[in-house]
């Protein structure tokens, strides 16, 4: 188990006039007007999937989600500690299920729609690189040197949905999952409303070409807004924890201890009850000024104390970095010379084509690029995998990565 302090942990409690309000309301199915209803659901082809009592909008959604392969490779995928041979650290794909769940108590406590949220929340990192946000820095890096573009997980997470898989996912859904970014904390998530797929794939092209313009994106939906802090929640505690379990930290005592408190339990439970007072009947996700202070101090001790540990950090910057752009220039001249024997067209060109027979894989391959073929392809590797390739492409390389053993 995860050490702490010792400290007596602090956990608040819904005020009795609310929990009276909320059961009320019930009582008197009184409906929050800003429930996302299932028969509004946009789709590129409105005719497929329809909205039905065996199978919901948003239901459909989390299915299709989670029916992609490349959701179990969630599984083998860094959340913040990479080269740990320790299946107590949190991987990927624990990191999305607590989104959901926290996003989900929240949810439903506003009286929104639980559906969409988990939807958004299961495929919120569904295009992240390996290794995390280091690897996807290294990529973004590689298309800004190859063809001008930037790589942003939120992104790809929706192209790898839309157009690598084209599973005709909801344009709320894919709203949600494109304006997660919870590297950005606000006192207030107020959403902005978006009519169609024209306005959407305007914003996703911005992405693309303007690095800015990932800090300005804002969610269509209540419930993005949900998932959106929730992201920022369920992270910031348990990164605590699995730093004091990979040993980079002896215990939570290091941590100011500040509105919420500062053990991940503290953090979840504290953050939900303060949301719900603030944000309970009104059309926008709020906390107080108290806790939105909280919230923004403790990012930056997880980022000093956490995130820019140097010795962690200088195995990203002198192996994975370089190891991340000889990859893909030795893939993109795979690709621009047509080698259909090559690893990419194996492994990534016909997997795509395998598993969109139904829906069609033509949208893909004719809008991408080599560029961004390669990007798709790198982006969708597991951790294992990435190094398994590297030292099949470049066995002689002097970049090798040492993984922490279970006995060290």
């Amino acid at each position: 188990m995860p050490k702490d302090s010792g400290e007596k942990k602090n956990y608040n409690q819904l005020s009795k006039e609310l929990e009276e309000r909320i059961i009320a309301d019930r009582n008197q199915g009184i409906k929050n007007p800003c429930y996302t209803e299932n028969d509004k659901a946009i789709r590129r082809r409105q005719e497929w999937d329809k909205n039905t009592l065996l199978r919901p909008a948003y239901i459909r959604d989390v299915e299709k989600i989670m029916h992609i392969p490349y959701y179990n490779r969630y599984a083998d995928k860094t959340q913040v500690f990479s080269f740990y041979k320790n299946d107590d650290i949190t991987r990927r794909a624990l990191h999305v299920q607590l989104v959901s769940r926290i996003s989900r108590n929240i949810g439903f406590l506003l009286g929104l729609n639980t559906d969409l949220i988990e939807a958004i929340a299961l495929g919120h990192d569904i295009g992240h690189t390996p290794f995390g946000h280091a690897g996807e820095r290294y990529l973004s890096e590689c298309m800004q040197e190859h063809d001008g573009t930037y790589f942003n997980h939120n992104v790809h997470s929706v192209r790898v949905l839309d157009t690598i898989m084209n599973r005709n996912i909801s344009l709320q859904t894919l709203d949600g999952i494109l304006c997660h970014n919870g590297e950005f904390a606000m006192k207030e998530y107020r959403p902005v409303k978006m009519e169609n797929f024209e306005k959407f794939d305007m914003k996703m092209e911005q992405c693309y070409i303007d690095e800015k313009a990932i800090g300005k994106l804002v969610p269509y939906t209540l419930e993005a807004c949900v998932v959106r802090i929730c992201d920022m929640i369920a992270y910031l505690g348990k990164d605590r924890q699995d730093a004091i379990r990979a040993n980079l930290i002896k215990d939570d005592s290091i941590f100011t201890d500040t509105a919420f408190g500062k053990s991940n339990p503290e953090i979840i439970n504290n953050m939900i009850v303060n949301i719900v007072e603030n944000s309970y009947g009104k059309d926008y996700i709020s906390m107080d000024d108290e806790y939105y202070t909280s919230i923004k101090s403790a990012k930056k001790e997880n980022y000093e104390k956490i995130y820019y540990n140097e010795g962690v950090d200088r195995v990203y910057e002198d192996n994975i970095r370089p190891m991340f752009h000889e990859m893909f220039d030795k893939l993109l001249a795979d690709v621009k010379q047509g080698d259909s024997e090559s690893i990419i067209y194996k492994h990534h060109v016909n997997f795509v084509k395998d598993n969109t027979s139904v829906y069609g894989y033509d949208r893909y391959f004719e809008s991408t690029s080599p560029e961004q073929m390669v990007a798709d392809f790198m982006a969708s590797m597991t951790d294992d995998y990435f190094v398994d390739l590297f030292e099949y492409l470049f066995p002689k390389s002097t970049h090798k990565i040492n993984y922490i053993s279970y006995f060290a």
